[in-house]
């Protein structure tokens, strides 16, 4: 009898010509590129390939004062005595601009932070895109936003955003800080400053008055610089829990407002009447979506008994399918680990998994030579207490757990520090109503995972912060209420 071959896809690579990646990205101030006073520049490496992309400016602390004092002057000046209707029609002139980039802005996206292009393509750039469209809608309807009450600008508001999602984060920001009548002073990720960069050469092309949105880049110190800025009215935080606890101590006692999007372990949770086979797809884009760096993974999986066999076969026959290699292949399913750091991060917890017992598995595929890549892993046999079941991983590692009952299971699934995101898969609508009430979680996706939408908001409990971004409620933390 014939062996039968594997099914091979043939490279469908996507040209990296639209991206047009300058050699070196000054700072955005004031309307103007401007040098870092320091003269210091970081590199922009591509995760894949190891090489190098470009050079970013490392802003110091006179930088960050240039350019709080620019967005000061220009919500005194301009932003705050526009019409409602006028920074309305500057947002959605900023969305139509994104739109018609799009293709350079995927491209950028890919190669500078590694995911695959499909990724890019299909969901950050529109999902960014989409964000300031919405909130182009709120800008001159705040009062149906906050019925028998007065929406106020804060003034000048701080934002940091992390390196999974560089684009989508800046406009989850961005959009509803002018919306409300702010401006901004934001911070990329010095690992994926690029596509950010971008918005900011599209922000001139919108022709938004200067001052405006200042974008400064560089490494933690840029960042703490801005947190600590005294006269910033507004920080806005999306990143590690370390960092955010470290920012919340720095502004206690101060007026400034604060919110933070930061870690999260979310319990992907199956029932024995959920659908197997669309489950175990929600399971796949629940911890393999952008290599599994999202802060609402599903990397706690809760699968009941009577049915843990068949799915865990079923799953890792799944995983062995996904195409893991080059970002730009549109066949891929798994691009590259955002840095050398965060791979080595990720191989670290492999290790403690084996070593607390848990049974490991990982694909079979070929890995690159080179570049920055990880196969997807699961565990099984996973205690509660395990490392692996608490610690926020942040790769493509799924640890899978099993339970009997709704009780036990609602018990396992709070048992975590962090409180962002959770899935609930069954047939019977009143489960998925009581378990989701019962859930400490900010977001909870039903008989679906990973999904995102400008009009919902997204947010966390216990330490995966608080506040909300996206939706109406995204307004509220850019506004003092009368």
């Amino acid at each position: 009898m014939a062996t039968k071959k594997k099914w091979e896809y043939a490279p469908a690579p996507e040209s990296k010509q639209p991206a047009a990646i300058a050699s070196r990205y000054e700072l955005f101030i004031n309307g103007k590129w401007q040098q870092p006073t320091s003269g210091s520049y970081i590199n922009s490496i591509n995760p894949a390939t190891e090489e190098k992309l470009s050079e970013i400016a490392a802003a110091n602390e006179a930088d960050v004062n240039k350019a709080v004092q620019a967005a000061r002057q220009a919500y005194e000046k301009y932003w705050k005595k526009i019409t409602p209707a006028e920074r309305g029609k500057y947002i959605f002139r900023i969305a139509r601009i994104m739109q018609e980039r799009a293709r350079e802005l995927a491209v950028t996206e890919t190669m500078d932070g590694g995911k695959p292009i499909r990724e890019s393509r299909d969901f950050d750039i529109p999902t960014a895109a989409n964000h300031f469209f919405y909130y182009a809608g709120w800008a001159d309807k705040l009062n149906f936003a906050f019925p028998n009450k007065k929406a106020n600008a804060l003034g000048v508001a701080g934002q940091i955003t992390p390196w999974n999602f560089p684009l989508l984060m800046a406009a989850w920001k961005i959009a509803p800080a002018l919306a409300t009548g702010n401006t901004v002073v934001l911070k990329p990720a010095e690992t994926t400053s690029l596509t950010t960069l971008k918005l900011a050469e599209i922000i001139q092309e919108a022709d938004l008055p200067p001052g405006v949105v200042n974008i400064i880049t560089g490494a933690g110190e840029t960042g703490a610089w801005l947190t600590k800025h005294k006269d910033l009215n507004k920080i806005a935080f999306t990143g590690s829990t370390e960092v955010g606890k470290i920012i919340q101590r720095t502004l206690a006692g101060s007026e400034k407002k604060l919110t933070l999007e930061l870690g999260g372990k979310g319990a992907n949770i199956i029932f024995e009447d959920a659908p197997i086979d669309q489950a175990v797809e929600g399971v796949i884009n629940g911890i393999f979506f952008n290599q599994g760096h999202v802060c609402c993974a599903g990397s706690r999986l809760y699968v009941q008994e009577s049915i843990a066999k068949i799915f865990i076969k079923k799953l890792k026959d799944r995983i062995d399918t996904l195409l893991v290699g080059d970002p730009m292949d549109k066949n891929t399913d798994i691009g590259a680990i955002n840095s050398a750091q965060q791979l080595k991060t990720i191989q670290q917890y492999i290790k403690i998994g084996k070593s607390e017992g848990a049974n490991f598995f990982e694909s079979n595929c070929a890995l690159p030579k080179k570049g920055y890549f990880c196969k997807p892993t699961l565990f099984t046999n996973v205690a509660q207490s395990n490392r692996i079941a608490q610690e926020e991983i942040f790769g493509p590692v799924l640890c899978i757990l099993t339970f009997r009952t709704d009780d036990e299971v609602i018990e396992k699934a709070n048992n975590s520090p962090y409180g962002l995101s959770a899935g609930v898969w069954t047939d019977k609508g009143a489960r998925i109503f009581n378990i989701s009430k019962r859930l400490r979680a900010g977001v909870i996706w039903a008989n679906t995972y990973n999904l995102f939408d400008p009009t919902s908001p997204f947010g966390g409990y216990k330490e995966s912060g608080f506040g909300r971004e996206g939706g109406l409620q995204g307004l509220q933390p850019y506004v003092q209420l009368s």
